[in-house]
């Protein structure tokens, strides 16, 4: 076939940003010979990704072509390919992979990679990949398919994240890489990072995992690049390769390394989606293909996944959502209207207010003072802040300068006169509204009247905090997640007296601090805690009635979900569970429900239902369950599945009724940076309504018109 057999492909996408293939000839030093240089650019501004539609793989195919030619003529000694700044190539255009309905168009688009892509590994003459930038899923392949890789210092977000997306790596990377890098590290870059918040690698661990041959400075990355193929291609260079493996001689290593990924699939996802598995199989029977073959199942994998519920759902919720979605707030004032904050004050000195600091003072670099009732507790809130900023310089994650910068911005006080000069002041104390209320009074006493006010409840009322405020207008929710270094979420809570500046500041503080905000209705709970109040109410609930520990905590398993029910109580702690569930069923009744039994566990200090025994297993112990008391309606794993669904469809559906929110997919997104949840189930609502949960409950989708 050629790359021209697939127009019809290509017509399917007549508004492509295309990716064009410039090509240069260069001299190479020291008379090695003329080299074609070929430059993936979309001509669009710097930072804007470089992606791979039909359109441009069928330029790349062409001129591909081109040179393939002018080699067997004896033209050209080699050929390389490199990106735009910042960028190789980003990966397949997943706007445009989405709109492909029929798997014969995406069998199609699985072909035409592979087409262009072996031309690229068989040029007759070797080729030369020049990871400037980011090199994402067919990014990364386009290197893998060439013959060496060079990489910059420099480059970030290098992988293979295509089981993260709900797809496989479909040319050639799970063929490719484990024989390059060895199949642990493969399932390391195609099975651990994806599932592990998609995590990607920089150019320096791309070289020491043996993707790239050599790593050079971003500073003169291209020149050094071209000097290397120079003494590659002249012989004075040999290229050596540690990791790289031969399947026949190391069957073991290959069989371990994919028994090892179904394992850590298991345990992330629970094999609730199909793409994982899928990557794993192609990869255990990869170890006795021959790479055509190989090549052929990939498309075939490739072609089916792109019609599954789960890579759509993946796709509203990395791309629609995360990537589009939060980048646009809906309700968020006009950003013009923001205010400077050169100065932050923190009132507490527990763990999440350190953490707090610690964010502040990084990413805004701004003055960030903390207080607490003595001298003890401020000292051990530094000391939190200082410790944490050492653990990220011994990581080599910041400089030296940094870390010193970033120590010297935060200090400690007991007296709240250090807001004084403050723009912006957040409470991270206990979770109490008296607490709250006496701290804000406090605080209003000694601030400018400019200065915006934060809470960071979790569950309280912010318009309860502002009742007695001389300027209620001033105060905003801003809730964060723990822990604050990771989760991305960040729920700005509107009172009904806020203001529009405050507003638009909380959120220009929100983009400062690289956080996801979304705008909330001052309802108890907001809306992640609320959704898992609803969820553990359920499961409590069931365990309460008669259902076994086992039965109970893992009747949610078809979801997916990072963490069990019970096992997650244990880690935010059985009192603030208890707590939050308190806070909840005195706004909402009878539907959250509050367990006896769990109260019973906090009584006796415990800190989960669940220990381990001696082969390592989770077990409720006789002793454990000699506290609580138990109904005789037990339920099966389908039962406490629905009845869950359907809970949550029922909190959901009243939520959006109350405004809570603007529409389903700020649920959506808030479930997914704020709890957690997987992204192939798309967030909650479309989960629901695949399951046929909103129907029954509401009468109607979240979706109606699907994803």
């Amino acid at each position: 076939m050629s790359v021209n057999d697939f127009a019809p492909l290509a017509d399917l996408f007549p508004g492509e940003t295309v990716t064009h293939s410039y090509v240069q000839d260069i001299e190479l030093p020291g008379g090695a010979g003329t080299f074609a240089l070929i430059t993936l650019d979309n001509d669009l501004d710097a930072r804007k990704p470089t992606t791979l539609g039909p359109n441009t793989l069928i330029e790349l195919g062409q001129r591909l072509e081109e040179l393939k030619k002018r080699a067997a003529a004896g033209e050209i000694v080699g050929v390389g390919v490199t990106g735009k700044p910042y960028y190789l190539v980003a990966g397949a255009d997943l706007s445009a992979v989405k709109t492909l309905k029929e798997r014969q168009h995406g069998l199609w688009m699985a072909q035409l990679g592979h087409e262009v892509y072996g031309t690229l590994a068989n040029l007759g003459v070797p080729s030369f990949a020049f990871i400037n930038g980011t090199a994402l899923g067919g990014g990364l392949e386009i290197a893998l398919q060439s013959t060496y890789r060079t990489v910059s210092s420099g480059a970030a977000g290098i992988g293979l994240p295509e089981a993260f997306l709900g797809l496989v790596p479909g040319w050639g990377g799970v063929y490719l890489l484990p024989r390059l890098i060895g199949p642990a590290n493969a399932v390391k870059v195609m099975i651990e990072n994806p599932l592990s918040n998609n995590r990607t690698l920089k150019g320096a661990e791309a070289y020491a995992l043996g993707i790239a041959d050599a790593v050079f400075e971003p500073a003169d990355f291209l020149e050094q690049s071209l000097a290397w193929a120079a003494r590659v291609v002249s012989g004075e260079t040999t290229v050596q390769r540690p990791h790289a493996v031969d399947p026949a001689e190391a069957s073991e290593e290959w069989d371990a390394a994919v028994a090892a990924g179904r394992a850590f699939v298991e345990a992330k996802t629970a094999n609730a989606s199909p793409a994982p598995a899928k990557v794993l199989d192609l990869l255990e029977a990869g170890k006795t293909m021959t790479q055509a073959d190989s090549a052929d199942a990939e498309c075939d994998a490739l072609a089916d996944l792109m019609q599954t519920p789960e890579f759509h759902s993946t796709v509203y919720a990395f791309l629609d959502l995360v990537q589009k979605r939060a980048k646009r707030p809906a309700g968020a004032p006009d950003a013009a209207l923001a205010r400077p904050v050169t100065k932050v004050g923190v009132v507490g000195a527990g763990l999440m207010a350190s953490q707090l600091a610690l964010l502040f003072a990084r990413q805004l670099k701004v003055p960030v003072v903390m207080t607490d009732i003595d001298q003890a507790r401020v000292d051990k809130g530094v000391g939190y802040v200082h410790a944490e900023v050492d653990k990220l310089l011994a990581k080599k994650r910041i400089s030296p300068d940094a870390a010193n910068r970033t120590k010297s911005l935060v200090t400690g006080s007991v007296s709240k006169e250090v807001f004084a000069d403050a723009d912006f002041v957040i409470e991270a104390v206990f979770e109490e509204l008296s607490v709250k209320k006496q701290v804000f009074a406090e605080l209003e006493a000694v601030v400018s009247p400019e200065c915006i006010l934060a809470t960071n409840t979790s569950s309280l009322s912010v318009t309860a905090m502002a009742e007695d405020l001389q300027h209620p207008e001033r105060l905003v929710g801003f809730h964060f997640f723990n822990p604050v270094a990771v989760m991305p979420l960040l729920e700005i809570v509107r009172a009904p007296k806020t203001d529009d500046a405050v507003l638009a500041t909380a959120f220009a503080l929100a983009k400062g601090l690289r956080k996801t905000a979304v705008l909330v209705k001052d309802a108890a709970a907001f809306v992640v805690n609320r959704i898992l109040g609803r969820m553990f109410g359920e499961i409590t609930a069931v365990f309460d009635e008669g259902t076994d520990a086992a039965t109970a905590d893992n009747a949610l398993r078809p979801m997916g979900l990072p963490m069990t029910p019970f096992k997650l109580l244990a880690l935010v702690g059985l009192p603030v569970g208890q707590h939050v569930q308190e806070s909840l069923h005195a706004a909402f009744g009878d539907r959250f429900h509050v367990s006896a039994n769990q109260q019973k566990l906090i009584d006796a200090g415990r800190k989960g239902l669940w220990e381990k025994d001696a082969e390592g297993r989770d077990v409720v112990t006789e002793d454990t369950l000699a506290l609580m008391s138990f109904g005789s309606s037990p339920s099966t794993s389908e039962e406490v599945l629905r009845r869950t669904q359907d809970a949550l469809s029922d909190e959901i559906g009243r939520m959006l009724d109350e405004g809570v929110v603007a529409a389903p997919e700020d649920i959506d997104l808030c479930v997914i940076t704020g709890a957690g949840w997987p992204m192939f189930l798309g967030g909650i609502t479309p989960y629901l309504d695949r399951t046929g949960s909103s129907e029954r409950v509401l009468g109607r989708k979240f979706h109606p018109n699907g994803l």
